[in-house]
């Protein structure tokens, strides 16, 4: 106890210095307990109440948001970052970037919550979702900022934690509470497998930070095969969030079993901070060594490659349009993948811009899958035939969300897969890597199998007709508006793409 006096003063400065660059957490935390407050203040009355706390909240939290670039750039700080707490977070530039993302469509994704009509009847009202959400968003932003092993696991499991919570959210419905169990089943074992590997590093290095000089040397003097099988043990509890191949296979009946805006969730917000910690995770061993224990550029590009052609070919065969996009999702994240494996900072800018405009047409998507289970109760392709003659407006911007998911001109997607291919082709001109040519093969013959399947929700609106009269119900007209918004969203950042690229670059 006598030796640690010394270092309280110094440990105490450091707490306090690193507050004023934790205040879009602290605020997060405080949002947390005042929509828990009033959802035990006022019962099932406070579903509307939560839900304007929630949204003005995630709005105050972006301003913060905004206020700490400033902060990097009058402390100089923009370029190199800033450490926190001893080492335990680490703030920069990019994880400023990532963080906008996430709290720009949580506030999105806030809104959308209360117009899934099933969701929306669960008995208990959506005040509970409302609060677990923004604990979710609290621990995505740790996700991003992590570099301590310890706190890598603690995010990682706040995440988890409220993942699991929301896809059980509708406990009376029995395919949403399989979804959950499998849910808690698969993480629990990821999370599990994920600290082993933790607690190995920690044993062959003695350190907890991977910034620390200590932890690089000491782990690069033990024997290659038991760093290499410890560091791949904590990959798979990343890729577990990521869900890429062969960590994919909980996904379709999740995403397929949970409420649509639960899934829109999963699909976006967590992806995006998972990307964000592999950077974090990476980044010592990719920089900071001369030695390679693992080869991670031929790793991630072997995971890329597999995961493009196994998501996306797994999404032509499916007819439930929830599980088509599940299976697009793990075919993004390959895609995502092939900006990483150069690991260079037009690359990391490139991903942010890319993960940003395929999450708002994921969610323009599920949203508007959403809007044709309300109206017409759609759920698989054959539901859809003919809707597009009785929903024009919401169809026409269906296709236009899927056209940017296909990465097809002048939509945001293509200008996201342009970054992409650009960032990997200009370090393949350096290098010519086998590896980065068949990532970029991969991607462009993966794009043209995406049109197979995306395809598929335009011909039967359109092109097929249904005898079965359909009396609809009152339209969701909130889901409506922002699909409109999305779309236009959508092609203006496709005509003019430097609007959104210009914030991301480091």
């Amino acid at each position: 106890m006598h030796d640690l006096l010394p270092n309280l003063p110094g440990s105490l400065s450091n707490v306090l210095g690193s507050i004023p660059y934790f205040m879009p957490e602290i605020y997060l935390a405080i949002l947390f307990i005042l929509v828990l407050v009033t959802d035990l203040l006022f019962g099932k009355n406070s579903e509307r109440l939560c839900k304007i706390i929630a949204c003005a909240g995630i709005l105050l939290v972006l301003v913060q948001d905004y206020r700490q670039v400033q902060l990097l750039l009058i402390n100089g700080q923009a370029a190199n970052g800033h450490f926190l707490f001893s080492g335990m977070l680490f703030y920069s530039r990019i994880t400023i970037n990532f963080k906008f993302i996430i709290d720009a469509l949580a506030f999105i994704l806030l809104l959308y919550f209360s117009w899934d009509d099933r969701l929306n009847a669960h008995p208990k009202g959506l005040s509970d979702l409302y609060s677990i959400a923004i604990g979710s968003v609290f621990g995505l932003h740790l996700m991003v900022m992590a570099i301590n092993l310890l706190s890598i696991y603690l995010a990682v499991e706040i995440v988890s934690i409220a993942s699991y919570l929301m896809v059980a959210y509708r406990s009376e419905n029995a395919f949403s509470a399989e979804a959950g169990l499998k849910y808690v089943l698969f993480g629990a074992a990821s999370s599990a497998i994920m600290l082993y590997g933790i607690s190995l590093l920690y044993g062959f290095s003695g350190e907890l930070n991977l910034f620390s000089g200590n932890f690089l040397y000491n782990l690069l003097r033990i024997n290659t095969l038991p760093a290499s099988f410890a560091l791949i043990l904590v990959l798979v509890g990343i890729g577990f969030k990521l869900s890429f191949v062969p960590l994919h296979f909980w996904v379709p009946d999740i995403y397929q079993g949970a409420s649509t805006p639960v899934t829109a969730w999963l699909s976006t917000l967590p992806k995006i901070a998972a990307f964000a910690l592999l950077v974090n995770f990476l980044t010592p061993f990719v920089f900071f060594t001369n030695r390679t224990i693992i080869d991670f550029r031929l790793l991630l590009s072997l995971i890329g490659v597999i995961t493009m052609i196994a998501g996306n070919f797994a999404a032509v065969l499916q007819s439930n349009v929830k599980r088509m996009l599940a299976y697009s999702s793990i075919g993004h994240t390959g895609f995502a993948l092939m900006a990483l494996v150069p690991f260079t900072v037009t690359g990391v800018s490139a991903i942010v811009y890319y993960l940003a405009v395929y999450s708002i047409a994921n969610i323009g998507a599920l949203m508007l899958a959403t809007y044709f289970t309300n109206v017409a109760g759609a759920e698989d392709l054959d539901g859809y035939k003919g809707l597009g003659h009785k929903y024009p407006v919401a169809s026409v911007c269906f296709v236009i969300v899927l056209i940017s998911l296909t990465g097809l001109p002048v939509t945001a997607g293509f200008a996201g897969k342009l970054f992409v291919f650009s960032a990997v082709y200009n370090i393949y001109q350096q290098d010519h890597n086998l590896w980065l040519l068949i990532l970029m093969t991969t991607g462009a013959l993966t794009t043209v199998v995406s049109l197979f399947y995306y395809i598929k929700i335009p011909l039967n609106l359109f092109l097929k007709r249904t005898e079965i009269a359909i009396n609809p119900a009152i339209k969701s007209y909130n889901i409506l508006i922002f699909a409109i918004s999305i779309s236009f969203l959508i092609i203006l950042l496709g005509l003019f793409p430097d609007l959104l690229m210009k914030c991301f670059k480091a």
